[in-house]
């Protein structure tokens, strides 16, 4: 029969009787007694129906039909003891620390880190959230997401997205409302302002989050932009919006699901495309980790 096979003890006390040439010398390395090896091999050549090893005065020698095997044999050993020092070695999981802005990891990142997990479960995926704007070159993090940040000619920065800019509130402060709204109604909203000054690149995210900024790319106006509602966190401010507490002005790719599940709309036409958007941002040495590669293929995937 095709798949007919000896017994594997009996073939390994064989293979190592015939590295030896010693039934002493197999029994020491298989750790079992000379006797049990003499067996082994006596139990293959009855299968077999032929002797493979004889005593020539003190010596043990091969046969032929010892010798016909014994590579192939020796060979598949050698594959054996390989497959079972790899399975003796658990796999390390791998680590990734994302340097992320809060905002942003709190309105799209960790609802979409899931899908990461499920693709790459070794990955231990590290959110380092805050304000500030990591170095990489000296392995800070792995990865950044950026926004509003210059490129640096030293880093690979990979665009995730532009940014589109405009307000957006919960559908409960249209009710009885026709849309879309004119934007000098924009005074009968209260309005939630993200302050960005301690960010490191406030001084291009302001210009696009703030109301007066904004709203001069349209109109002149005579509103009152100083009252309402402020946070330094997106996030929050994001969720004040959605729990219906004033407009917001929306950054499009972080709101998109928001948007068109309906938890928040947008009741103008109004909208500003922005110089600035989100990039994915790492150094050369980290880049090179496949941890590193598979994170930013996903998310570039992700967002497309």
């Amino acid at each position: 029969m095709n798949d007919w096979l000896p017994s594997l003890n009996a073939l390994r006390a064989f293979e190592a009787v015939a590295r030896h040439l010693s039934y002493q010398g197999a029994a020491e390395e298989l750790r079992v007694s000379p006797a049990a090896v003499k067996q082994l091999v006596s139990k293959l050549e009855g299968t077999l129906e032929g002797l493979l090893l004889e005593r020539v005065g003190r010596r043990l020698i091969l046969t032929d039909l010892g010798r016909m095997g014994l590579e192939d044999l020796s060979d598949g050993m050698a594959s054996f003891k390989a497959a079972a020092r790899k399975m003796r070695i658990k796999p390390k999981d791998q680590r990734l620390i994302v340097s992320v802005e809060s905002s942003f990891a709190a309105t799209w990142l960790v609802s979409n880190l899931d899908d990461f997990r499920s693709k790459y479960p070794s990955i231990n995926v590290l959110i380092d959230s805050s304000q500030e704007i990591v170095d990489l070159a000296h392995g800070d993090a792995d990865v950044a997401i950026r926004y509003g940040v210059s490129n640096d000619q030293s880093l690979d920065t990979h665009r995730m997205f532009d940014d589109l800019i405009f307000p957006v509130c919960s559908p409960s402060l249209l009710e009885g409302k026709k849309l879309p709204l004119s934007l000098n109604c924009l005074e009968d909203f209260s309005l939630i302002h993200w302050n960005t000054a301690q960010l490191d690149c406030a001084k291009k995210t302001r210009k696009w989050f703030g109301w007066k900024p904004w709203l001069d790319h349209f109109i002149n106006h005579r509103i009152d932009l100083s009252e309402g509602l402020h946070f330094s966190d997106y996030g929050q401010a994001v969720q004040a919006a959605i729990a219906g507490q004033g407009l917001i002005l929306a950054s499009s790719p972080i709101l998109k699901e928001a948007i068109n599940s309906g938890i928040l709309i947008a009741p103008f036409r109004e909208q500003v495309a922005a110089e600035i958007g989100y990039d994915v941002v790492t150094n050369s040495k980290a880049g090179a980790r496949t941890e590193v590669m598979a994170f930013v293929d996903w998310i570039l995937g992700a967002i497309s």
